[in-house]
Order: structure tokens, then sequence, then C-alpha cells
């Protein structure tokens, strides 16, 4: 039967970062199928959208801001302050970046 020699505080410290590396991995899944579906979406009324449709496109695109504040968030508690790079690597479309914040994506009853 083998132990593990190491302190408990480095035990711990691992099972943390090994946590935080997976809810970051989760919240990039999230945000990468948020803008498949914003892009798919934009694909399949590439020709024209009619206005009936603009409310499923916005909703799309709150969705993507929300996905996306969860990851920057998950990254700057991780340490990642630097968000360009997301925007970058995932193609972040300026809209969605203006619609990134907490609550955004839910509407209240009531509001408009």
């Amino acid at each position: 039967m083998s132990r593990d020699l190491r302190p408990p505080v480095d035990i711990l410290h691992y099972e943390i970062v090994q946590e935080q590396a997976s809810a970051l991995g989760r919240m990039g899944r999230t945000l990468e199928q948020a803008l498949a579906r914003l892009r798919e979406f934009d694909a399949a009324h590439a020709q024209e959208m009619p206005a009936s449709m603009q409310p499923a496109r916005r909703k799309l695109v709150m969705e993507a801001g929300q996905a996306l504040w969860m990851f920057v968030v998950q990254r700057e508690a991780t340490g990642l302050r630097d968000s360009r790079h997301i925007m970058r690597t995932y193609n972040v479309p300026g809209e969605v970046q203006l619609c990134m914040g907490p609550g955004l994506a839910r509407s209240k009853p009531g509001s408009s």
C-alpha cells in the first residue's frame, strides 16, 4: 500500500488547482457553444433576417455575453487577468462583448 508523503496543504492546493482548471474548461466550452449557436443562426439567416427573428438573435447574443462573462470571471479567479486573448482566440463579436456582464442574459418579469 503506497502512502502519499506530501503535506496535506500540498494535496489541498493540488485539488483546488485541478478544480479551477476543470471549471475553466467547462466555461470555455460553454462560451464556444454559445458563440457557435449565434454563428449558426446568423449563417441560416445570412440572406435576410425578418424582424420577427430579431428577438431570437438578441437572446443568442445575450446568452453568449453571459457565457463570456462567466469565462472571464473564472479566468480572473485563476489569476489570468488579460481577456484580450479570449476575444481573439474565440473571435468574440463586439456586440457579444458589449453584452458581457452579470445577469444581462436573463430578462426580469415586468421589464422591457
